[in-house]
């Protein structure tokens, strides 16, 4: 294939791609078959840099970024971007007869991720790559993903997301790493006669057969091509005929139901038991498959398993993989002969942590008799890591029993995966200062204190290429007119476009982009809600994972708050503003649901009542998703980031409006501290508790929402609205739990925090009355906006955690 990428190329091998996949002509062919034919063109000018990539990589050392999600979204219009032939894609399309924009939309999301855990994955894999830092992601091929999510009568219904049902022909099957992976059984112990050391041999197991699916994630105009490598799982045998002869059907297909249920879904529900079960399988699934390939490469390029840090990191993305660590003691020890000491030497050197999350469910456990009778030898390991930590902390804090019984791995019949992973990294980090400071000061207070070298913060970044340069076209044109290119690679370079915030042409053409894509998101509400929503109105979004601390609730309060206003006081005046909403609850989250069919219910009557004028519109996107965010982001007028202060580790969609021109209403929360210091105290709109407030109240109580409730008449009418069926059809029982929550506790202190966030949503609609002063709040955001990108994220890592050194492809041609 050669290396040349114009025009006329991408033709011929379009052409010849629709003849070859489905026999047919240009001509005749749908949008489909033209998608399938068009990212086959581009995988062919891939390949040659991947496997320079991998070349380059040879001898280098290579970070495993290990997740149990990697939210990537649609990748050909990205890499095309990325490989700088966006334009010629674009023209060759069109000259024969097809629009690029509808192809891409051709592409099903892959089906791989669901919140920010995913999506600031896929961002930093996209960085390491523009970076030229060899790197692979590391996770699971989901046939479903998470669920494609429908509303039916205001409900979340979860439906199979089949991402794979076509074929997904950017993917390469990796025939050549194949590894078997084992759970349950027992473990013999042995003596071998020649080192005198004993023997750990699983017996009684069953296996499945992981095999590696490897996505391109190109690098921006520096041909480099790291993978995001994905495990499929097979049964080692398929199909037992002698046990189907004899009848037993069910042992007939056992590894094959095995192999099948542990890649079908992402995150499945762990209410009960063999929920649990599933998610244990999955997590050490992935991860052994990766350290047996890891290690495989090590061997093949040193032959000295002791030096594996010198090749290879293995960065843990939140507690998930966080057996990695009893995994790779195992495989050092049990497989290549390294003494306890040796193994945790080379473990320790080689794996670090981050953590995402403060909230104590979050914080992974499990029960010791699933881990033990799942994973026998690795439970082994962990006892025995457990059991030195635990003589360290005795010899450090001497009759300090409180210490052991927050730090240990192994307590109450629970393995604690953060502690296992605290004790057994070299590095451990947290994603916003806040965050970093709420773990040392109270979450793992005893860790940091015994520990401290160990501590550091790295705040999130988002990559601006895929959410400023492919998802907002116009801004990214109007930006390089101002200040050239360089901003694609050095998003530092946006601070350049401050010096046009008072400069009436460049604003005048910031609004009109703002326009032309809050147009845009109009007609997807238009094609997918059946809901008229008028682009002159002010776009409030807020787009998450659905949790009660982010506190859609709250929002959806003051909406109706706005209603009942509207209704009953003929001078109350408000610009019109539409809220948009985008979220996914959890399968298993039943509160989570509860608040979506709110807002539908309040959405179902608020959009239908002539009597506001259109002052008010609420929109519920079904099935948020990288593709759809992309449009949300680039036409939204206020970012919504309200949760509850000292629980938000980071947010990222925070940093996704801002570089698209939205200014942020928030807690000071997360990052959202980081970038109100940024935009400056005047362009962003806080309010709330501070998170020392949240943290005392929660320590000390001395929060009563029920005396709000009776003391507020504006609370106490929206809450009461929840029973008497006024946005459920009649229905008084359907909120009655929610309703019952927030009175009884508000864990989130959405009542406390009800007036505040009132006040200061009246005082945006009064800014916004002003439009000029708006333009530049919004642009001045989006000016400022440069610290928070994920290639300054990386180099951050790279330098303090990870080390690694910067690769160059040569491009091998052809003859």
């Amino acid at each position: 294939m050669s290396n040349q990428i114009d025009k006329e190329t991408i033709k011929r091998v379009i052409r010849d791609n629709v003849k070859m996949l489905f026999k047919t002509t240009v001509e005749a062919a749908d949008e489909q078959q033209i998608y399938q034919a068009t990212a086959y063109a581009a995988k062919d000018f891939i390949i040659d840099r991947w496997m320079a990539t991998h070349n380059a990589a040879t001898n280098k050392k290579v970070l495993y970024y290990m997740s149990m999600e990697f939210l990537i979204g649609r990748l050909l219009g990205n890499n095309i971007i990325n490989l700088c032939c966006f334009d010629a894609f674009r023209e060759a399309l069109e000259e024969l007869g097809f629009d690029l924009n509808a192809i891409e939309d051709k592409e099903r999301d892959p089906a791989l991720g669901n919140g920010g855990l995913g999506r600031l994955a896929a961002c930093f894999l996209e960085s390491l790559s523009t970076l030229g830092y060899p790197a692979y992601g590391c996770g699971i091929r989901y046939r479903y993903g998470m669920f494609k999510q429908k509303i039916e009568n205001g409900a979340q219904v979860e439906v199979p997301d089949n991402w794979l049902k076509n074929g997904y022909p950017l993917e390469i099957r990796r025939n050549d790493y194949v590894y078997d992976v084992k759970f349950g059984g027992y473990v013999r112990i042995e003596r071998d006669p020649e080192t005198g050391r004993d023997r750990f041999i699983q017996e009684n197991y069953q296996s499945v057969r992981a095999v590696a699916y490897d996505l391109p994630i190109v690098g921006y105009g520096n041909n480099v091509v790291n993978a995001l490598r994905v495990w499929d799982a097979e049964p080692l045998q398929e199909f037992e005929l002698s046990s189907f002869e004899s009848g037993n059907y069910h042992k007939a297909i056992e590894q094959e139901t095995l192999a099948k249920t542990i890649v079908e879904v992402l995150y499945p529900n762990d209410n009960h038991y063999h929920g649990k079960e599933l998610r244990l399988k999955q997590q050490y699934f992935f991860v052994s498959a990766t350290l047996q390939r890891a290690i495989a490469r090590h061997i093949k390029q040193d032959g000295d398993i002791r030096n594996l840090p010198q090749s290879a990191v293995f960065h843990m993305n939140d507690t998930h993989p966080t057996v990695t660590v009893p995994e790779l003691m195992r495989l050092l020890m049990d497989e290549h002969g390294l003494s306890w000491d040796e193994a945790w030497s080379v473990t320790n050197a080689c794996c670090a942590y981050t953590n995402h999350t403060i909230m104590a469910e979050a914080l992974e456990k499990w029960p010791v008799d699933l881990f033990a009778r799942l994973l026998p030898r690795v439970y082994q390991i962990v006892e025995e890591i457990n059991r030195r930590f635990v003589r360290e902390i005795e010899d450090r804090y001497p009759n300090d029993y409180e210490k052991i019984k927050q730090m240990a791995i192994l307590y109450e019949g629970q393995v604690r995966m953060p502690n296992l992973a605290i004790v057994s990294s070299y590095s451990v980090n947290g994603v916003a200062r806040l965050h970093t400071d709420i773990l040392k000061e109270h979450i793992f207070s005893d860790y940091y204190q015994m520990m401290p070298e160990k501590f550091n913060n790295k705040t999130n970044g988002v990559t601006h290429r895929r959410f400023v340069l492919h998802a907002n076209p116009g801004l990214a044109e109007l930006i390089t007119d101002k200040i050239g290119t360089d901003w694609i690679t050095d998003f530092s370079e946006i601070s350049k476009m401050e010096a046009f915030s008072d400069d009436q042409e460049t604003l005048d053409r910031f609004r009109a982009v703002k326009r032309a894509n809050k147009e845009r998101l109009a007609a997807y509400i238009k094609e997918h809600n059946g809901i008229d929503v008028n682009p002159d109105a002010i776009f409030d979004v807020q787009v998450k994972r659905l949790h009660e601390y982010k506190r859609q609730t709250l929002n959806i309060m003051h909406i109706m708050y706005l209603y009942n206003r509207l209704k009953s006081d003929a001078t109350f005046d408000m610009l019109p503003r539409v809220f948009i909403f985008g979220a996914k609850a959890a399968a298993g989250y039943e509160r989570a649901k509860e608040i979506i069919q709110l807002i539908n219910g309040v959405a179902n009557v608020v959009n239908h009542d002539e009597r506001i004028g259109g002052k008010l519109k609420v929109v519920f996107i079904e099935d948020y998703r990288v593709s759809n965010a992309e449009i949300i982001f680039a036409a939204a007028d206020v970012s919504e980031q309200i949760s509850t202060a000292s629980h938000e580790a980071s947010g990222t969609g925070n940093m996704k409006m801002m570089m698209n021109g939205a200014v942020t209403v928030g807690t000071m929360d997360g990052a959202n501290i980081e970038i109100v210091e940024a935009a400056g105290t005047d362009n962003a709109y806080i309010f709330g508790l501070s998170s020392k407030e949240v943290i005392r109240y929660e320590q000390n109580g001395g929060y009563f929402p029920e005396d709000v409730y009776k003391n507020n008449e504006d609370i106490a009418k929206v809450l009461d609205q929840m029973l008497d069926g006024s946005f459920a059809e009649g229905d008084k029982e359907r909120f009655r739990k929610l309703h019952e929550s927030l009175i009884g506790k508000d864990r989130y202190f959405n009542l406390q925090d009800f007036d505040a966030y009132r006040k200061v949503q009246e005082r945006i609609d009064r800014d916004f009355r002003d439009p000029d002063k708006m333009a530049k709040k919004m642009f001045l955001n989006m000016a400022r906006s440069g610290r928070f990108n994920s290639d300054r994220t990386i180099r951050e890592y790279v330098e303090d955690i990870w080390h690694l050194e910067p690769i160059t492809p040569v491009i091998v041609q052809e003859d």
